[in-house]
């Protein structure tokens, strides 16, 4: 399909090639490269410099070293220095009307040097890249197995931010997760003294001149630069004190006890500096970090600018490292204590808007949450971190906006309907001399039936005010007029209208709370629900389909799921979440590609993130730690996931995870016992081999021995008898290798039957021909059937293989002047061919297992009990199943055993 020159996104098929280029999941994972950061505290400390000398050294090792991207800062001893190694070419990008050069990440996998450097790790990549911003890019190349060298300032780490912007006044927009950093291989500060670097801006070493003024008007100061050495500095102290403390577990030289941290998340603006907080005193503790996000009736009526901030606030928090979790329920400082008990959670980090304070704290009584959180959990340590840049979000405001949204129309009618038969009834109770109270209570219940009955508090505002009106106007005096010559029933107008407010806004939040109820408990049973649908399902594409079913019931989005065929993605499997099909959008090259990616890397990709998210679909990594199973993709139609659907999303991936590992488990297991099976076979086929070919070889090559060297000794019949012997013995050995490479061929799958009408009778005198030499010392009698034509659709040749070893086996088991029987008759549509002996017979012990390989009967005493495989009935049963009949062995009356077995008869077409 043609691309939109207007079409920003990555062309599928170079993103294909780049995935088939960096090999399978299995060999990224197991080849990941190395990072290492060389890390500054200002521009023109000598980053880029130091990381090009570390690439000569290296490619003076014999490494093969690739330049992805050099910042062109145009300073002419970096630009020197980069000389003599090799670059690739910058991906040229048109955005807003300007050519951007960007590093090609593309050409860097399918180029695979040992080593490649890559300037600015947190450089923001223009539109239509495959990620959004270049650390994105280092990391799929580290999972390519490519060794990285990047550089970075400490400005553009994440949960510095503040503490640099609060220092030089300028908040940096480009920044890295700090895992990025702290996960990095080998970290190597770039420093200098702040005078020297001062000295090379005023050289021009570092910016223009008249950039150089800029910059030291604002930013290069000897405070800001000092200060920003001491946080860089700072921070590879942590990072080293980390990498000790963790090779003191590993050595087991000493034990830790780490805290758990928890951070309250909110939409508030200013949420993002508790976050960063946070997750520097996770830092500075070494501990664990939990964010917490307690969901209730007030947070649900959010508008979608606060939603947008939560979810931003949410993405903070992961990158910084937090864990995500979300609670529900009415008292958001109760569930905070009662997670923080659950978990075990030591410290606590909020922030502090002033909420309930002043006039409304004395009047009403209430605490702040900050106080009730202190009363419910006195033991935790609490860390207030002062909020004062914003006001802070009432929840109020929040219902007063939620109040003043336009009801419905059907809304509307249903309050004036109630208000009108409540007058009614009113004017009833007053014509059978009801007290006014009672009139009075009829107007307070229909303001709860009016909070119950419709959504909105517009709506029970309306129904308060009418409630008033009504009354005044139909039963106070003067009627029919909103006037009253009583002063008292305004007080009574105000508490009827203050009671039903009241009792309409606790009525309003107790329906919240049920439709919120509802839903969690909707959502909670779809999730309980996956876990017995996958058990119940067989296979895997009948499990992936459980999970997808149980997605479009949860989301009321369209699925798709692709399935893992080895190293890359097979079929997709589309399911439609209502009447209309949109596959046609939804399985593109494009979004197969983006499914692809997420396959080869386990991460998520798609909408909603910040890796191709020009995606229709958010594509999920169906996967058990590394190993992945298959691509789950959601489409959002520009809509987002709440949390809480978001984790039950995971939930049922996961739960899909695990049921498509089991039947991985279960197919190994079978091939395992199908390989040991095997096994088994090999080695009776040997120890069969090695025991019984022995002795008729070793005979054969005897009887040769005196033919050759006592020809003049022996008689006539002498060598005819040693001639017969080894033609007897070879034609034994012939037999038993066609009937070897026979059961190797059922066995493997590979026997075809190639199929030709026959008569019966024909097949039975080939096959006597086929054992006249061996039939000596026994008689042969066959049936003849002179009434009927009898014809059979078989392959003749391995019908009379079984013929053959059913005749062999009767002249091995009975004695000489053994008399043997065939036989054929027809049966309804079967043909139905015996072979009777008057022999010993086949114990009943040894029936169930007479077709059995390597079976040798222990009660019968064979003639020749050396040249038995225990193969060629076994070979008969499969040979006859083969073609669609049974073989079994019953006695033969007075005595012997019969084998009989039946064939598909062939019908006789007469053309007149």
């Amino acid at each position: 399909m043609p691309r939109d020159a207007s079409d920003t996104r990555a062309n599928p098929d170079l993103l294909l090639k780049a995935i088939e280029q960096d090999g399978s999941p299995d060999e990224i994972r197991n080849g990941r490269g190395h990072l290492k950061i060389f890390f500054g505290y200002a521009a023109g400390v000598g980053k880029t410099y130091a990381m090009l000398q570390a690439a000569h050294a290296a490619k003076r090792r014999g490494v093969d070293v690739v330049a992805g991207y050099i910042e062109p800062h145009e300073r002419p001893a970096t630009a020197r220095l980069a000389r003599g190694i090799e670059c690739l070419p910058h991906e040229l990008v048109e955005h807003n009307g300007i050519t951007l050069s960007e590093f090609d990440l593309d050409a860097a996998i399918m180029r695979a040097p040992q080593l490649i450097l890559v300037d600015e790790l947190a450089h923001t990549n223009a539109p239509g890249n495959r990620h959004e911003k270049r650390y994105q890019d280092v990391e799929e190349l580290l999972r390519a197995g490519i060794d990285v060298y990047t550089t970075v300032n400490v400005q553009h780490i994440e949960s510095l931010n503040d503490i640099v912007a609060s220092i030089t006044g300028i908040v940096v927009s480009e920044r890295i997760p700090d895992r990025i950093f702290d996960d990095a291989d080998q970290v190597e500060l770039v420093d200098i003294e702040p005078e020297d670097l001062l000295e090379r801006l005023r050289a021009g070493l570092v910016y223009h001149p008249d950039q150089a003024d800029r910059a030291q008007q604002y930013f290069f100061t000897i405070e800001n630069l000092t200060a920003l050495r001491e946080i860089a500095l700072r921070r590879c102290a942590d990072r080293t004190s980390r990498l000790t403390d963790a090779a003191r577990v590993l050595g087991n030289r000493d034990y830790y006890t780490s805290e758990r941290i928890l951070v309250c998340i909110s939409p508030a603006p200013t949420n993002p500096r508790i976050v960063r907080a946070a997750a520097r005193m996770a830092k500075a503790f070494r501990s664990e970090l939990v964010a917490l996000f307690v969901e209730s009736p007030r947070t649900q009526a959010m508008d979608e600018g606060e939603r947008a901030k939560l979810s931003a606030n949410i993405a903070l928090a992961e990158q910084l490292g937090a864990h995500m979790e979300t609670v529900y329920g009415d008292d958001v400082a109760f569930q905070i204590a009662e997670f923080a008990r659950l978990s075990g959670i030591s410290k606590i980090v909020m922030g502090r808007t002033g909420e309930h304070s002043g006039v409304r704290q004395v009047l009403f009584g209430r605490k702040s949450l900050v106080e009730q959180l202190i009363a419910f959990a006195p033991n935790l340590d609490i860390y207030i971190i002062p909020d004062q840049e914003t006001p802070p979000s009432r929840p109020m405001e929040r219902k007063h906006q939620t109040a003043l949204q336009p009801p419905s129309g059907r809304d509307v009618l249903r309050t004036l309907g109630l208000s009108l038969v409540a007058t009614a009834i009113g004017v009833s109770f007053r014509h059978l001399g009801f007290a006014d109270s009672s009139i009075i209570s009829l107007y307070i219940l229909t303001a709860l039936l009016t909070a119950v009955t419709t959504t909105g508090r517009l709506c029970t505002i309306m129904s308060s005010v009418l409630s008033v009106v009504l009354y005044n106007f139909c039963f106070v005096t003067p009627l029919f007029s909103l006037n009253s010559y009583d002063r008292s029933y305004l007080v009574t107008f105000a508490i009827m209208f203050a009671t039903a407010m009241v009792a309409g806004e606790l009525t309003a939040r107790i329906t919240n709370s049920a439709r919120t109820s509802a839903e969690n408990a909707f959502r909670t049973r779809v999730l309980l629900e996956t876990n017995q649908l996958l058990q119940q399902a067989h296979g895997a594409e009948a499990r992936a389909r459980v999970a997808m079913n149980q997605l479009v019931k949860l989301l009321k989005l369209d699925v798709v799921f692709y399935t893992a065929d080895r190293s890359l993605l097979g079929k997709a499997i589309y399911e439609p979440a209502g009447s209309e099909d949109h596959s046609a959008s939804l399985l593109t090259d494009y979004e197969r590609a983006v499914a692809t990616w997420t396959y080869a890397n386990n991460k998520h990709a798609g909408a909603s993130t910040r890796t191709l998210p020009e995606a229709s679909c958010l594509y999920l990594a169906v996967r058990t730690g590394d190993e992945v199973f298959g691509v789950m993709g959601i489409a959002l139609n520009g809509r987002e996931l709440e949390d809480f659907e978001h984790s039950i999303v995971l939930s049922i991936v996961g739960e899909c995870a695990l049921a498509l590992e089991s039947d991985k488990a279960a197919k190994e297991r079978e091939e395992a016992a199908v390989l040991a099976r095997n096994e088994q076979l090999r080695a009776n086929l040997l120890r069969s081999i090695g025991h019984d070919l022995r002795t008729p070889l070793t005979a054969i090559s005897g009887s040769a021995a005196v033919l050759r060297e006592g020809d003049e000794k022996l008689t006539p019949e002498q060598r005819r008898n040693l001639a017969d012997a080894i033609y007897d013995d070879s034609l034994w050995l012939i037999d038993t290798v066609e009937n070897l490479l026979a059961i190797t061929r059922v066995e493997d799958g590979s026997i075809h039957l190639n199929l030709t009408t026959e008569l019966i009778d024909e097949v039975i005198a080939g096959a006597l021909s086929h054992v006249a030499r061996a039939s000596r010392g026994h008689t042969i009698t066959v049936k003849r059937n002179d009434d009927d034509i009898l014809l059979v659709r078989i392959d003749v040749h391995l019908i009379m293989q079984v013929l053959t070893n059913l005749i062999m086996n009767a002249f091995k088991y009975t004695p000489e002047n053994s008399t043997i029987t065939i036989g054929a008759h027809r049966e309804g549509k079967f043909i139905v061919v015996e072979v009777a002996d008057n022999g010993p017979g086949v114990a009943d012990c040894d029936k169930p297992h007479v077709f059995d390989q390597f079976f040798i009967s222990s009660k019968a005493q064979p003639v020749d009990s050396h040249r038995s495989f225990g193969l060629g009935l076994s070979l008969c049963r499969s040979i006859v199943e083969a073609h669609g009949g049974i073989i079994e062995v019953r006695d033969n009356h007075p005595r012997g055993a019969v084998f009989c077995f039946t064939l598909p008869a062939e019908e006789i077409e007469i053309h007149e």
